[in-house]
């Protein structure tokens, strides 16, 4: 069985390098170790509770502590082993004997100057707060599912932003992710000792990761999870891979569902269509082997057969591979044929939904394509066969319906014809019509109009990215390209760093 070659193309299959960064992330262990804070003040008090949360031993230098201090105080650390020591004086130099970290809260420059001097000279690192100068790192803004911790710097120029960041995470990170994490902390050793280094112990792990975003772990749970691996090192002599069919969306990764971005960061080897944007692809796992498959109207393609023998091929290798269309992979998608193809040489397979282009049309034009007083259906229509006509077989009649929205995919350099079918079937020609281009992304394109108009605006807009045509009464408030403001980009970044 023969594997396709790549596609020539001028966008790049491996992953970036690593782009600069402001500060490097560190997770630093402190349980036990000696921790200087400085000052009495709410602002010291909340440092002082984080790193005896960490399990240090806080010695803390002040002669008067706030109300919000000394009750913490009072009660003490909840960690097991992190605990408060109150030294009603100033501090001193003696204070930095053995210490691991340094925290201060001074009211002045002079102050800080001198408390960050004799934290240099001792060698330990150290914090002033809200005084970057005398800062030798600085503290992020926390998720806590500890063991699982998330941070989120933006180099102090923004701390609003990182806490708007943290509380997105914080809606994508179930608080039942905590006892799992634990959980993999314990059983770690016992599955690592049975299920040797490579795919079989990657499924094991995989595994494990669509449970742990699931409910929290029952009390047999971990017995089971050392039966799988048992289980496991008995078929992984003839451990076949799967593949997920996930849909990519129109382009904007923001429209990417979470179940998605989970496949990609799982994914050994991803084919991916020409439509698939480079956000998108920002988001594979950084190993991923990456390989162009597209299939583009006018311009050399691959053939399908070739797409599916690679398929075959990889996952009867082992691989976990993931198949990245365009949209929805089940709308116009071939993913029938592929699902067929597979499931004929006993290969798993899973399709993971994605928002198809026209449902993006209608978001970016603010329509409902099924508004009650314009539209009792809508119909997804194929613009060209496979001879890149129209496809014979369609019902004029039923298209023309004026309460009927429709949708045509791919059918820019079919729109004369599209035009003349509805015109001859009956259809006004003053029915509102759209056509998009390269819908969300950078580069999208419109034109709002009617039935009459289409063709000279199809051609207007050119065919070079791909189309859909739009039309029904629904599209009457369409809103134009003057009427819209354009959606940012969003800064995507390194893959790596948007790790779900």
């Amino acid at each position: 069985m023969d594997v396709l070659q790549l596609l020539p193309s001028d966008r790049t299959t491996t992953p970036a390098r690593m782009a600069p960064l402001a500060k490097l992330p560190v997770f630093w262990a402190l349980d036990g170790k000696r921790a200087v804070v400085a000052g009495g003040s709410d602002a010291a008090a909340w440092k002082a509770e984080l790193l005896a949360a960490c399990g240090a031993e806080v010695h803390v230098y002040a002669e008067e502590l706030s109300e919000t201090f000394s009750t913490l105080i009072d009660r003490g650390s909840e960690s097991e082993s992190g605990l408060f020591v109150h030294h009603a004086h100033e501090w001193n130099a003696a204070a930095f004997d053995s210490a691991a970290i340094a925290i201060a809260d001074c009211e002045s420059d002079d102050a800080a100057a001198d408390f960050f001097d004799a934290a240099c000279k001792a060698g330990v690192p150290v914090n002033v707060i809200d005084k970057p100068r005398y800062c030798q790192f600085q503290f992020g803004s926390i998720v806590n599912r500890s063991p699982v911790v998330v941070a989120i710097s933006t180099d102090g120029a923004a701390p609003i932003l990182a806490q708007a960041i943290r509380r997105r995470i914080e809606t994508l990170l179930p608080p039942s992710l905590k006892s799992w994490a634990a959980l993999a902390h314990s059983i770690r050793d016992r599955v690592n000792a049975k299920i040797s280094p490579g795919a079989p112990r990657r499924a094991f792990w995989e595994s494990f990761v669509d449970r742990a975003f699931g409910t929290l772990p029952e009390a047999n749970t971990e017995a089971d999870l050392i039966s799988d691996a048992g289980r496991i090192v008995g078929h992984s002599k003839s451990s076949v891979g799967r593949v997920t069919l996930v849909g990519a969306g129109p382009g904007d990764a923001e429209l990417l569902t979470l179940k998605a971005v989970r496949a990609l960061q799982a994914a050994d080897v991803i084919l991916f269509d020409d439509l698939v944007s480079d956000e998108v692809l920002e988001l594979a796992r950084r190993e991923a082997k990456r390989m162009l498959v597209g299939k583009r109207g006018g311009r050399t393609s691959c053939k399908q057969e070739d797409i599916n023998a690679t398929m075959i091929s990889l996952a009867k290798a082992g691989k976990r591979v993931v198949r990245l269309k365009s949209g929805d992979p089940m709308i116009f998608g071939r993913a029938g044929e592929e699902i067929a193809c597979l499931e004929q040489e006993g290969i798993p397979v899973d399709v993971v939904p994605g928002i198809t282009s026209a449902s993006a049309m209608a978001a970016r034009l603010g329509v409902s394509l099924t508004h009650r007083d314009h539209a009792q259906a809508v119909r997804f229509v194929t613009g060209h066969s496979r001879l890149g006509d129209l496809p014979a077989d369609l019902d004029w009649q039923n298209l023309a319906e004026p309460r009927t929205t429709t949708i045509f995919y791919m059918g820019g350099r079919t729109a004369g014809q599209i035009r003349a079918r509805l015109l001859a079937a009956g259809m006004h020609g003053k029915t509102p019509a759209v056509v998009m281009s390269a819908v969300t992304r950078s580069n999208e394109n419109r034109w709002i109009g009617t039935l009459n108009d289409l063709a000279e605006a199809v051609e207007k807009i050119g065919v070079d990215n791909p189309i859909l045509i739009g039309v029904g009464q629904a599209f009457s408030q369409a809103r134009s390209s003057a009427e819209t403001t354009e959606r940012p980009k969003p800064d995507l970044g390194h893959p790596q760093a948007r790790a779900i």
